[in-house]
């Protein structure tokens, strides 16, 4: 999609397929299965895609994907693993290598989003990339707690700390490109808002994962502070949807990214489909 002077493309960074329950919280199966597909196993499918913003002189990545050869057999049946990152090959279209990113923003460290950052090495992917984090994520990816362990991975870690930059509460990154901390979904759980020449969009990381989560309330399982995650959305969406932004999704099975009318929050005006 274009977005004033700044091309945003999607990438394919592999998919899980995630028990539908865990990913809507305590809304129930009638409800979300009216949004959402699921199959008999009551998975709903999650692919993730990396977003990467491309400017005059810059390539941003927003999240990492998958990556490739990272999870065992067992890991790859538990989450639904069907195929792995295409990064590579979606940028070698695109005219673009690994090596020509410039830039690494992480929502956060979960598995799902950070394993594309490392090869099973422990080599960063994005050697040239500057990576940025929130600074309590950070400190939780490397000490996680008894819940946290199970999706900020070690081997997920690696010498992309050697071009690493933390922040607190916001950092622009770039002109028009914003990272801010929210929590919620994780304690250092950030957003991303991208604006040029006028035209604006928002990456909600996974506080809105999906196409179906834009009513406040719908949190997943997974949130560690869904309370934070409720308020945030709740201030936050009605703002930008007030003010035209697109909203781009990392997770959603359909859309790629999607405006919503202003009086009915969660009719869609204009989309564009997944590829």
């Amino acid at each position: 999609m274009k977005l004033g002077r700044f091309n945003i493309h999607q990438l394919n960074g592999g998919i899980t397929n995630i028990d539908g329950g865990a990913m809507f919280g305590v809304v129930p199966k009638p409800l979300w299965t009216r949004k959402y597909n699921v199959n008999d196993k009551n998975q709903i499918a999650l692919p993730t895609y990396p977003i990467l913003i491309q400017t005059n002189d810059k390539l941003i990545l927003i999240d990492t994907g998958m990556g490739n050869d990272k999870l065992t057999d067992k890991q790859k049946r538990n989450f639904g693993v069907d195929y792995e990152s295409n990064i590579a090959s979606d940028l070698a279209e695109l005219n673009f290598t690994l090596e020509d990113i410039d830039i690494v923003i992480m929502t956060h460290m979960h598995f799902d989003h950070a394993s594309g950052l490392t090869t099973k090495e422990g080599d960063a992917v994005f050697k040239n990339a500057t990576h940025y984090i929130q600074q309590d994520e950070w400190h939780e990816f490397q000490s996680p707690n008894i819940r946290s362990k199970s999706t900020y991975w070690e081997k997920n870690n690696g010498n992309f700390r050697n071009r690493l930059i933390l922040f607190d509460k916001e950092i622009e990154v770039y002109p028009g490109v914003k990272v801010c901390h929210t929590g919620g979904h994780s304690f250092g759980h950030s957003i991303v808002t991208i604006e040029s020449e006028g035209e604006n969009a928002v990456h909600m990381g996974d506080i809105m994962p999906t196409n179906a989560h834009t009513n406040p309330l719908w949190v997943t399982a997974y949130d560690d502070y869904p309370m934070q995650s409720i308020r945030e959305k709740e201030r936050l969406t009605p703002y930008f949807i007030q003010h035209d932004f697109w909203f781009l999704f990392y997770h959603d099975e359909n859309y790629f990214a999607i405006k919503y009318d202003k009086e009915d929050k969660q009719t869609i005006v204009d989309s564009i489909e997944r590829k």
